[in-house]
């Protein structure tokens, strides 16, 4: 590529200047030949001018061809690349023996059952022979060291993944069984990294539920901690938000995302180490506020601070991909 490059720019390093002298020698010969023509009396000096723009646009699309002949093929490699983005289709999907079973009777939380996991290529699981019951209505808890597998179970859930053994169900029904559209929309999942996009806050935290009022939109800003900072934006909750949350700090955006979760009032909450940016205090308000919001759905914590999840009702220790212990924080 660098190759090519360098040798293409040493083309139009050549070739501009060419083009250029070119272009001035035919004004040259324009001016000489039609100076005598106008001296003779055989044409108008505006003829002669008017020939000199129309030789000039001439040359400026030659030039301007020219241009063509190196973005055309720029144009074509990056249409490839798109193409092979979009062309990707999930390996990932619903197949003819999926239905839409109805729940089993009562709630049983999330549960796990000798689940292993690796990631393509790799040599060790990410997760081994891992079983749990994450029970409705109580906060399980998952933490560990850097690349321990918490982010990798939350993301098994919503079929981010499939394990290579074991199952993982909901409600009693294995999440293969179960259209992804159903199973994805029984879930309020928070990442790691918050991700907004650019609109206004409510339009962000709508992504959770498009049919909520503004009164459902404005509970979920202050159950998230939001309601100091959005208060405090130009226009509240109609406020925009630039691509990416820029104009947002890592915690603000972390808490914008929560509401948007709270918002879509799910069977299963998933939040990903999103509590990291957040001070302790605003933390511990944050973390009374989803227990009233998610009284009776199954919310599953991945942190590194101890201090976020010392009150939950399970706490599962992963080291290198399998249990250590599980129990509460005493």
């Amino acid at each position: 590529m660098t190759e090519t490059a360098i040798r293409v720019n040493k083309i139009m390093a050549a070739a501009v200047p060419l083009i250029m002298l070119i272009m001035n020698l035919a004004i040259i010969a324009i001016v000489w030949f039609g100076g005598m023509r106008v001296d003779a009396g055989g044409m108008q000096v505006g003829d002669l001018m008017a020939f000199i723009q129309y030789a000039m646009l001439i040359m400026l699309s030659i030039l301007m061809g020219a241009m063509l002949f190196i973005m055309i093929p720029r144009a074509e490699v990056s249409a490839a690349r798109v193409n092979e983005v979009m062309d990707i289709r999930s390996s990932i999907s619903d197949n003819d023996a999926m239905v839409d079973c109805p729940p089993a009777d009562g709630k049983l939380g999330v549960v796990f059952k000798d689940v292993t996991y690796y990631y393509p290529g790799a040599e060790k699981p990410a997760l081994s022979h891992l079983s749990f019951t994450a029970h409705p209505g109580e906060t399980t808890a998952v933490i560990g060291g850097t690349g321990a597998g918490k982010s990798t179970l939350l993301n098994l859930i919503p079929r981010f993944y499939d394990p290579e053994s074991g199952s993982i169900s909901i409600d009693g029904m294995d999440i293969r069984k179960l259209p992804l559209k159903k199973l994805r929309g029984m879930i309020g999942y928070v990442s790691q990294k918050a991700v907004l996009f650019t609109g206004t806050v409510a339009e962000n935290i709508r992504y959770g539920n498009e049919r909520a009022t503004d009164k459902e939109v404005g509970e979920a800003i202050r159950s998230a901690q939001a309601e100091d900072f959005v208060s405090e934006m130009a226009c509240g909750g109609d406020s925009l938000i630039s691509q990416g949350g820029k104009n947002l700090s890592g915690g603000q955006k972390q808490r914008l995302a929560i509401a948007r979760a709270l918002l879509r009032k799910p069977a299963v909450y998933l939040l990903d180490d999103c509590f990291s940016a957040l001070d302790y205090k605003t933390d511990a308000k944050l973390r009374a506020e989803l227990e009233k919001a998610a009284n009776s759905a199954t919310v599953i914590v991945a942190a590194q601070r101890i201090s976020t999840i010392l009150h939950a009702d399970q706490i599962i220790v992963l080291d290198e991909g399998k249990v250590a212990g599980t129990g509460t924080h005493a």
